[in-house]
């Protein structure tokens, strides 16, 4: 998992409430357990006609927001059903950042653990990040992790709280997979003993 330090990039706004994960990455796009190739997908029912010509309306289709880093969304994102393809599919489009007043539980958790950074604000605060947001190319957001800080285009700061073993695990790049390995040496240890004492196991 790539390490999350510091970004700063365009953010899009979504003024949507409720946005559930069958928004996010419908469920065509979940045959696949790959986690690439799924940006093409996201949010495919918005980003697409009928004809599957692009909807020009949406907000990742305007020219400003096509490389998106961040997403201010409106309260209640992720929620509905439990499916990782939902981080998958921000993170191979590019989005490693997401805003919100809140998220749905299970979604919160898989972007801990794929690298992306949910991050809880306040309605005010989310009010100024929409206007932020709402400025096109200049849509820029800077955010840090080490420091918990959100700087908008015009300075202003907004501090967010983390878990303490969430934030170590972004900042450090360890999933579930990493955090095992860094157990290593005393499984290894573990598995010899136990093949020299009990070799028939």
């Amino acid at each position: 998992m790539d390490k999350f330090t510091k970004l700063e990039g365009v953010a899009a706004p979504l003024k949507i409430i409720n946005v559930d994960t069958d928004m996010i990455i419908p469920k065509q796009y979940l045959k696949t357990i790959k986690r690439t190739g799924l940006g093409i997908g996201l949010f495919s029912e918005l980003r697409y006609k009928d004809d599957g010509s692009e909807n020009p309306d949406f907000v990742l289709n305007k020219p400003a927001y096509r490389k998106a880093k961040i997403l201010v969304v409106d309260d209640n994102f992720g929620c509905g059903s439990s499916r990782e393809h939902a981080p998958w599919a921000l993170l191979d489009y590019g989005i490693r950042c997401v805003i919100s007043t809140s998220f749905g539980d299970i979604f919160y958790n898989n972007s801990f653990k794929n690298g992306i950074l949910p991050i809880r604000v306040t309605p005010e605060q989310l009010e100024k990040l929409f206007d932020d947001a709402e400025r096109g190319a200049n849509a820029t957001l800077s955010i840090d992790l080490e420091s918990q800080e959100i700087r908008g285009p015009d300075g202003g700061v907004i501090k967010f709280e983390i878990d303490a073993f969430r934030k170590h695990c972004l900042l450090n790049g360890l999933d579930d997979i990493g955090l095992t390995m860094q157990k290593k040496p005393s499984i290894d240890a573990y598995e010899s003993q136990l093949k020299a004492t009990r070799p028939w196991v």
